[in-house]
């Protein structure tokens, strides 16, 4: 078994950034196989005419192609996605398609040239100016390819590509079960595509080349695979001198050519020079070790929260007679990440750099369902999650490994990964399923080429092991992989090729968060009363815990036509649409806010309800920190397709009121409102203690009168969570027949806010009818541009004024109304209290000029005013 699959990667390996090496993303041209005649030999001829062939989207999938081109409509939007055949009803051949691209590049002296494919699904055969370039044809989505095609360039230097790529051999029958009828887990492919409870089918099940295809030149050498361990001894501290750090480095060296090839390889970091002298033997790759190096005073790598994301630039190169054969770049992050049992919680606890990390998480799908990657997006929304005071992202089981970028942009904002491999419970076999086509045993052994399977895994440990966010990695989503896949995993391949991260066999498994409580060992998943987070006992590392996730009004009218915006009512079945984009019911809890009266009214309530979901899970969590919990992860934090569940921002990027209130709940440094008691406590996730701290604690009424409870000074140590004093008693005394506003302020010396926070109470009915009949206010709005990408929003509102509750900002493009997207704020759906005044920054990357600030409030009026 495991020389099959090492024969399989013999070619593979290359993805830090090369000497020399482009992209081919352009100029490509397709056409479905029922059309095209001639075989690839013929097809990859320069001089065969391509006439009548349709611009193709690649990177991309076959269903990207058609939509750039036309062919059918948006899935993302209504029922659109019915429109569109399904690949289980046409057979294969309907998304099978030839892609041809044209390129000039040629081979001069030692030069060598590279094809690479990062990714192509499912099956591919490879033709390169009439000669086929892959003898048996590539399979596997989550396989990359990699091809010396020196001797079949042109001598001219033009040259003609062309791939056939077919779909998976099995897609599925997708009736509706979570992967359908699980049988596309029978291939190395996308589970997600066959349907699932947030997403409908993709027609194409991701069929295409689907991720980068690049060109290499090298000279007689080729580096590959370099390898980058970091060891950080010690309990550190974010600041000040550090003691040394260990780098051990090893990198793979291939000599494609006939003859040895003698050199210095080196590798170069913080300055430093570390080398040494070899021969590569002819047709040969060698994998080449250097003795470790000490790194004095280095500059760490922490989780966002807790330190700065230092990376150090590390280059490698291969010299021979004062000439570069091939050179590699790469960023790498000092840290050491540990994993050590608490006994008390009994779930492992995570360590970065000796501190122990309380890890605040959500599960990441994928970014983008017909796998329109870009580095843009993958940077927005892994910095929504550092928004969010996330500090690790889940990579669920049933999608990707994701991409090197993804990655990239979690090193930059400080988010550890957890990483599954490719099993789901629900498609390999964990339940009895009727709306599954084989028996559990049978789909146990999915997929049906296990060797593939670990060729696979052997790549993708090497395309992301040197990034400085991955953390931690795991077998599957809620099932391990089948035992002959599981224990080469887990006994050679991690080992041999990483050694440094926590393994744990499934996502909810014993050895991660030990299950004494009995069930599944993950969630809930629906909506839950916010006292529910806070007393009723979860996991104690809760690998999937979540809600809803409807957006707002703006939100819901980019995919759901004005005929369909219609406002769910408490126990009566949705909007067909709505229904159709996996709407999950919020049940009575809009309802105490006052009926939902249309789609406009419904979206803004949901935001109340969201924003008090998710501020009161991780409180809830952040509240139990190392005595019930280590760590909870939220299911799920973003969505590849426009659902209506479990986000924090839509498909579009634009974020809802969940985003705002886990990012409350989520401080590092928390004030909060135990909503069983009434207790007033602070959470302290940093390593230092704060001292001197002010404790504020006051209500107001729905016409804005304010009633003082209690000031006083204390302290909190790290990593903890101190109670204070409670507010039953005081609340009591007042008037709660409409419900009042409860203002919470953690401030330091300089009696500056370093937490704030206010919750809305319900009156004795559990209703809101004091936010019902509040009165109107008026803040008075500035919106001035700061630099070239950032905007500041004040917001003031007047003595005497109630409350200016609850208010959204978005920036937007002053003539045409449209939110400014990506952007980020850090702070909103803000309330002002009477005599104070919020200012909200604003960041956008682009370079939109004619801007304005659209603000409106639970009992403000919608008002835009420009930015000056």
């Amino acid at each position: 078994m495991k020389k099959l699959y090492f024969l399989l990667l013999l070619s593979l390996g290359y993805e830090a950034q090369a000497q020399n090496k482009y992209e081919l993303n352009q100029g490509w041209v397709c056409e479905n196989v029922k059309q095209v005649k001639a075989d690839g030999s013929a097809l990859s001829n320069p001089g065969f005419s391509l006439n009548g062939w349709m611009p193709a989207t690649v990177p991309g999938t076959v269903l990207t192609t058609l939509l750039n081109n036309q062919k059918v409509p948006d899935p993302f939007y209504g029922m659109n996605n019915e429109k569109i055949a399904d690949i289980y009803k046409t057979g294969n051949d309907h998304y099978t398609y030839w892609f041809v691209k044209d390129f000039n590049e040629k081979a001069i002296g030692n030069e060598q040239v590279w094809l690479q494919f990062r990714g192509i699904n499912y099956k591919a055969s490879i033709f390169l100016n009439g000669k086929k370039v892959n003898t048996t044809p590539h399979e596997g989505m989550h396989l990359r390819a990699q091809y010396n095609i020196t001797r079949l360039l042109s001598a001219t230097g033009k040259n003609r590509l062309a791939v056939i790529v077919y779909p998976p051999d099995v897609v599925g029958n997708p009736n509706g079960g979570q992967g359908g009828d699980g049988t596309i887990a029978k291939g190395l492919t996308t589970q997600y595509t066959a349907g699932w409870d947030w997403i409908q089918p993709t027609r194409d099940r991701n069929t295409g080349i689907w991720d980068k295809v690049t060109i290499e030149k090298t000279k007689s050498i080729n580096i590959q695979n370099p390898h980058v361990v970091t060891l950080v001894p010690g309990k550190r501290n974010p600041d000040g001198k550090q003691a040394p750090a260990i780098i051990k480095f090893s990198v793979e060296v291939e000599n494609p050519t006939a003859k040895p090839v003698s050199g210095t390889l080196q590798y170069q970091i913080a300055g430093k020079t570390i080398q040494k002298a070899v021969t590569i033997a002819a047709n040969s790759n060698s994998e080449i070790k250097f003795p470790d190096f000490t790194l004095e005073n280095p500059k760490l790598w922490w989780p966002s929260g807790y330190g700065a994301q230092n990376l150090y630039p590390v280059e490698v190169k291969f010299m021979s007679n004062q000439q570069t054969l091939d050179q590699e770049r790469l960023n790498v992050g000092v840290r050491q990440i540990d994993n050590i049992w608490n006994a008390h919680t009994q779930s492992m606890g995570a360590y970065v750099n000796g501190q122990k990390i309380f890890v605040k998480g959500g599960n990441w799908i994928i970014s983008d369902a017909m796998l329109r990657f870009t580095d843009a997006r993958y940077d927005a929304e892994v910095r929504y999650h550092k928004d969010m005071n996330l500090n690790l992202i889940r990579i669920w089981g049933g999608a990707l490994l994701e991409r090197p970028e993804f990655y990239n942009a979690c090193d930059k904002y400080g988010l550890l990964v957890f990483q599954d491999f490719w099993f789901s419970g629900d498609c390999n076999g964990r339940w009895v399923d009727p709306l599954k086509k084989e028996d559990q045993w049978t789909r146990r052994k999915y997929p049906d080429n296990h060797p593939l399977v670990l060729a696979a895994m052997e790549d993708g440990i090497k395309l992301i092991r040197n990034h400085a966010s991955l953390a931690f990695w795991c077998g599957g989503n809620e099932i391990t992989p089948p035992e002959d896949i599981l224990q080469p995993l887990k006994n050679d391949l991690l080992p041999r090729l990483d050694g440094t991260r926590q393994f744990f066999d499934f996502s909810n498994s014993d050895e991660m968060s030990f299950n004494s409580l009995g069930g599944n060992g993950d969630g809930p998943y629906g909506i839950q009363h916010p006292k529910s987070f806070w007393g009723t006992r979860t996991f104690p590392y809760n690998s999937e815990v979540g809600s809803v996730g409807v957006g707002d009004y703006v939100s819901l009218q980019r995919f759901i036509p004005k005929e369909n915006l219609i406002a769910p009512q408490n126990k009566n079945k949705a909007d067909s649409v709505w229904e159709y984009h996996k709407y999950i019911g919020y049940d009575g809890h809009i309802d105490p806010y006052g009926k939902a009266k249309s789609a406009e009214d419904f979206a803004m309530k949901a935001q109340l309800v969201n924003y008090d979901q998710y501020r009161a899970l991780m409180e809830g969590f952040s509240s139990h920190m190392w005595d019930w919990y280590t760590g909870s992860i939220i299911w799920k934090t973003q969505n590849p397709w426009t659902a209506l569940r479990g986000q924090m921002y839509d498909y579009y990027l634009d974020p809802n009121a969940c985003l705002y209130g886990l990012r409350k709940g989520s401080e590092p440094l928390h004030i909060m409102l135990n909503p069983l008691d009434s207790m007033v406590s602070v959470v302290n996730n940093g390593f230092s203690t704060h001292n001197s701290l002010m404790i504020q604690a006051k209500a107001y009424d729905m016409d804005g009168k304010e009633y003082f409870y209690s000031q006083v000074f204390n302290s909190i140590g790290p990593s903890s969570v101190r109670k204070f004093f409670p507010l039953n008693e005081f609340l009591t005394k007042l008037d709660k027949k409409e419900g009042v506003f409860v203002s919470l302020k953690l401030m330091n010396e300089q009696q500056q806010a370093l937490s704030e926070n206010i919750y809305w109470m319900a009156d004795h009915d559990g209703n809101y009818k004091g936010l019902q009949s509040i009165k109107q206010t008026k803040p008075t709005i500035t919106a001035l541009q700061k630099d070239k990408h950032q905007v500041a929003v004040t917001l003031s509102n007047a003595n005497g004024n109630p409350v200016a509750f609850f208010n959204r900002i978005a920036l937007i493009n002053k003539q045409t109304g449209e939110r400014i997207l990506p952007a980020f704020y850090d702070d909103n759906y803000v309330s002002i209290l009477p005599g104070e005044s919020r200012t909200i920054t604003v960041e956008y990357p682009g370079t939109e000029r004619n801007l304005a600030v659209e603000v409106y409030g639970w009992n403000v009026a919608k008002e835009v005013v420009e930015v000056r």
